[in-house]
């Protein structure tokens, strides 16, 4: 018998294979994709769930969960409202104008709120009407010069978890210390921060080196080099005054110091009423 020719079936039961496969995968999208109907019904729904409500006589613009919440979120205009919601945060209400309603002035009694306002000129007096005739307990700043309807999620997420208690605004001050003669570009650096929620890194030579949201400090100074003063709109912790003696920084400048802080050795401690001029 003779031989007329080989034939490698290895590569026919391959193309069965695959040809198995494709009318598997083809069967399981058709029965598995959702119908359009079904894809139309859920952005419907989603659409729903993010409506912005109105809430009280004044009929102020409101996300879906303020009534239900017991923390509370208060903002500027319906955009923040609006920005506020694709971000997943729905406890919120709406000023609509610089005079503060009734309604916010209710709500800030019987609910923990946080005033999250824009980080221009606009935002301090609103702060200021708040302060005067409400009960916040808590103010967040959006970016220096930023409206809180043009923040990120990031953005928004940082503001609030750098909210300051508003207690803190009015704690009897200490009787003063002796101002410490320093360069004249820290004073001024410590000056201009003041109120902006705001950092400001420096190098040996006293030159700004980074500016930044108070926010994002503890984890960039871990992060860079070279710095020899940090001068910030806040309160020094201990996780800074430690990340600080690990980087050889010199000194750092804030609002005020926290008590429970234990002071390195290699770091200054100073306060801006130490440093800044009247």
């Amino acid at each position: 018998m003779l031989l007329d020719k080989i034939e490698d079936i290895r590569e026919a039961r391959r193309k069965i294979i695959i040809d198995r496969a494709k009318e598997i995968l083809h069967k399981w999208n058709i029965e598995s994709m959702p119908s359009v109907d079904e894809v139309y019904k859920e952005i419907s729904d989603t659409m729903k769930a993010g409506k912005v409500e109105k809430y009280g006589p004044e009929e102020l613009p409101a996300g879906p969960a303020l009534e239900s919440s017991k923390e509370i979120i208060i903002v500027e205009g319906r955009a923040d409202i609006i920005n506020l919601m694709r971000c997943g945060i729905l406890n919120t209400v709406a000023l609509e104008g610089a005079k503060v309603p009734e309604t916010i002035k209710k709500l800030t009694k019987e609910k923990e709120c946080t005033a999250l306002l824009d980080g221009d000129r606009g935002g301090d007096l609103i702060l200021k009407e708040l302060l005067q005739v409400t009960s916040i307990r808590y103010v967040g700043r959006a970016p220096r010069g930023k409206e809180i309807e043009e923040c990120n999620c990031k953005e928004i997420t940082e503001a609030l978890d750098a909210r300051i208690p508003i207690s803190d605004l009015f704690k009897p001050k200490k009787a003063e210390k002796p101002k410490i003669e320093l360069p004249e570009a820290i004073g001024q650096a410590a000056k201009s921060l003041q109120g902006s929620l705001e950092a400001v890194l420096m190098n040996e030579k006293l030159e700004q080196i980074e500016k930044l949201p108070v926010s994002q400090l503890a984890e960039k100074l871990q992060q860079v080099s070279g710095v020899d003063t940090v001068i910030f709109d806040g309160i020094i912790t201990q996780r800074i005054v430690d990340i600080a003696s690990d980087k050889n920084i010199k000194r750092i400048i804030a609002s005020r110091v926290s008590e429970a802080v234990k002071p390195a050795l290699n770091v200054d401690l100073l306060t801006f009423q130490e440093v800044v001029k009247s």
